[in-house]
């Protein structure tokens, strides 16, 4: 079994008794250590799976397995655990909390997991020794998603979740960012997740899932993806 099985999910929202489906029979499969990338237009579907996957919401029906774990099945109180423990998260905009320092923003996020990583020694894996004691307004877009990174690593997650993690930077910051998604995969062995509206990054990744109306048309493997030093858009 792979790490990650979306196995037949469905969405359904009612809006005054009328049925609106996210997702509709969505199936996909990832390896434990891939990165993958969800690609697909806004409104796809892709942000609801990735928050089905990351216990932030539930499917009406199917099957979501993570690590032989089937999380559909959980109780609220059991996927508090679950996001605490399993999951890192990474957003489009980096949520991080304006009167805390680099450092403490990363401290803050680790006080409710176990095994947790040194919150300094990582953000010097992320290139940020020296910005520990600065203030989010004081750090750049591409400094304070870094910090974001950081928070999401210094959880020790099983599976970091990137919701658009380059939507609000530059092209060369983003490149950054996603360069350092991609090594910390590649050394850390995690098991990443990437959704985005931008097709140039579908060579990037180990797997590509496209979506389309809340549907799955497209599972690719990528034997060879490309660094993204090589990537142009």
């Amino acid at each position: 079994m792979a790490y990650i099985e979306f196995q037949h999910v469905v969405k359904e929202y009612r809006t005054g008794g009328t049925p609106i489906f996210a997702l509709r029979d969505a199936s996909f499969s990832v390896e434990k250590g891939e990165l993958a990338v969800i690609l697909g237009a806004s409104g796809a579907g892709k942000t609801t799976a990735l928050n089905i996957l990351g216990g932030m919401d539930t499917a009406t029906s199917g099957r979501v397995i993570v690590n032989e774990r089937n999380i559909t099945g959980l109780s609220p109180r059991e996927l508090i655990g679950y996001r605490r423990s399993d999951i890192g998260f990474v957003f489009q905009f980096y949520n991080l909390v304006p009167n805390l320092t680099a450092l403490e923003n990363v401290e803050l996020a680790v006080q409710v997991c176990r095994d947790h990583l040194d919150p300094a020694e990582t953000l010097r894996k992320v290139g940020l020794a020296d910005r520990t004691d600065n203030f989010p307004a004081q750090l750049s877009g591409g400094e304070q998603q870094r910090v974001a990174i950081a928070r999401a690593l210094a959880k020790n997650p099983r599976l970091l979740l990137c919701d658009e993690p380059t939507g609000a930077l530059d092209d060369a910051t983003g490149r950054q960012i996603l360069k350092l998604l991609q090594d910390t995969c590649r050394s850390e062995g995690i098991t990443v997740v990437i959704i985005t509206h931008n097709s140039a990054l579908a060579p990037m990744a180990d797997r590509l899932i496209r979506f389309r109306s809340g549907q799955v048309t497209e599972r690719t493997e990528n034997p060879s993806p490309t660094p993204v030093e090589d990537i142009i858009w």
